[in-house]
């Protein structure tokens, strides 16, 4: 089993924070599969230069990959990841964070950031570094889902950044 240190999980929380990376992953997911070449119509609000950079990181994580005749579609680990997204998101928009009203990127950015900063506090459970939000309640739910998540995708926990396909 991979060792979540808390540098593992600032650099995995990082690494997931991409507004690209989540764009694409939320997208392929809600929608399907991304056709050749269809990718700056699909994201249009997204540089060319951010948008290759996430499609190359996503390959690199082996969260999506080309499928012939339909295009970029997710890995079983890239569908993982979109329902951690999910979670993050609806327990973010539940609690108004990071402010009341904001897109589904900003909420799952701000969960994120959450995690990504360790804690001394122990939860009821006994369980070191619950993360918790600014009104101290835990929120378990996502950042169980997360954890779960990169124990069973040790690629983003391992090592340093992840080699990029040229």
């Amino acid at each position: 089993m991979t060792t979540l240190t808390p540098a593992a999980i600032r650099h995995a929380c990082t690494v997931l924070s991409a507004p690209g990376l989540i764009r694409l992953v939320t997208e392929i997911d809600d929608n399907g599969p991304i056709p050749p070449r269809s990718l700056t119509r699909t994201l249009p609000d997204l540089p060319v230069p951010q948008l290759r950079h996430s499609v190359e990181q996503a390959r690199a994580l082996r969260l999506v990959h080309r499928r012939p005749g339909a295009g970029l579609t997710l890995t079983p680990s890239g569908s993982g990841l979109a329902d951690v997204y999910d979670a993050m998101a609806r327990w973010a928009r539940h609690h108004r964070l990071p402010a009341p009203v904001c897109e589904f990127t900003s909420r799952v950015q701000h969960t994120l950031s959450l995690y990504a900063v360790p804690t001394a506090l122990t939860s009821q459970e006994g369980r070191e570094g619950a993360p918790v939000s600014e009104t101290g309640e835990k929120h378990a739910g996502p950042r169980d889902r997360l954890t779960q998540w990169l124990h069973e995708n040790p690629q983003l926990v391992q090592g340093a950044q992840p080699v990029l396909a040229a």
